[in-house]
């Protein structure tokens, strides 16, 4: 493995200070990547003052209209060399050097084909957003294979773009990312790799800052096209159910408040776990719903054109 090529995909739109932030990271890694290929929606938002000075840097620009979750990154990945592929998206920050480092540890074993950062809260990340973070990116480390499917469930599945890398040799080999998804292309590649007989590695010690405040709406939304995206494949997601896993978290995260004297937040929780599950179950039924309630419940409503 020493030596191996590392190249970086990142979708961006509308960049700000923090994409400068996040490739002057990336440049300071113990194990640099060789190349890095910005994916820019929409030339007229892009600052190219972002990559001056990194003679690693490229970038292509396509229109809204063109982009999509998983053709996009397969897009990228094809105009790439490198042995392996590292996927982030522009609201990520290494929370340290080693990011790549750690990651790229996880593939010394062979069977491992896709490995995924811990996700840390953000400064700003409220108390249950918090919570959920460290329910869902735990400090151990794990490998993930069908064996697990009768413990895990649907997180045997799991791995997030947000900062996952990939060996390409099987990523080519299995066909890459679905070109045409709402989202969770990541998972649905994982289960892909899980079905053939490879490993996910979850890598607690590479660590990227990342979170949201979603509201309530916000919560429903993100959940109808998590909804949508598992009843579009059900050669991956038709033999796990999400509905445990989701109520153990919620039980989880009711015990934590209380314990902390954040009983207060109870409501909030009740009203988000709500709007996750309407929004979840009205994805995984989207094809008996009428056109103008799927705009309405989805965020990307530029794949229902």
């Amino acid at each position: 493995m020493a030596g191996a090529e590392i190249d970086v995909v990142i979708p961006v739109y509308r960049p700000g200070i923090g994409l400068r932030q996040l490739l002057e990271r990336l440049e300071s890694q113990t194990v640099r990547p060789s190349r890095i290929l910005l994916v820019n929606t929409e030339r007229q938002f892009f600052d190219e003052g972002c990559i001056a000075g990194y003679s690693n840097v490229e970038v292509i620009h396509i229109r809204k209209s063109e982009f999509d979750h998983g053709g996009t990154r397969h897009m990228a990945a094809a105009q790439l060399k490198g042995e392996f592929l590292l996927f982030l998206t522009q609201d990520a920050q290494p929370e340290n050097d080693r990011l790549i480092e750690e990651l790229y540890r996880a593939f010394a074993s062979e069977l491992v084909c896709a490995a995924y950062a811990r996700q840390l809260p953000a400064q700003d990340c409220g108390v249950i957003e918090r919570y959920i973070r460290g329910f869902n990116y735990g400090e151990e480390s794990r490998i993930q294979t069908a064996a697990d499917l009768p413990k895990l469930g649907i997180k045997t599945f799991f791995c997030s773009d947000v900062c996952a890398m990939y060996r390409r040799s099987a990523y080519e080999e299995l066909g890459g990312f679905v070109r045409h998804t709402i989202f969770n292309e990541d998972m649905i590649f994982a289960g892909k790799l899980i079905q053939n007989g490879r490993a996910v590695a979850y890598c607690a010690q590479a660590r990227v800052i990342h979170s949201h405040n979603y509201s309530g709406v916000q919560q429903l939304r993100r959940n109808f096209d998590l909804g949508v995206s598992q009843a579009e494949h059900p050669e991956i997601f038709a033999c796990v159910r999400s509905e445990n896993e989701g109520v153990r978290m919620v039980k989880q995260t009711a015990v934590y408040l209380i314990k902390n004297n954040k009983a207060y937040l109870l409501p909030k929780l009740v009203w988000q776990s709500g709007c996750k599950l309407v929004g979840y179950r009205l994805g995984k039924n989207f094809r008996r719903l009428p056109a103008w309630l799927i705009r309405r419940c989805t965020m990307n409503r530029d794949y229902w054109r």
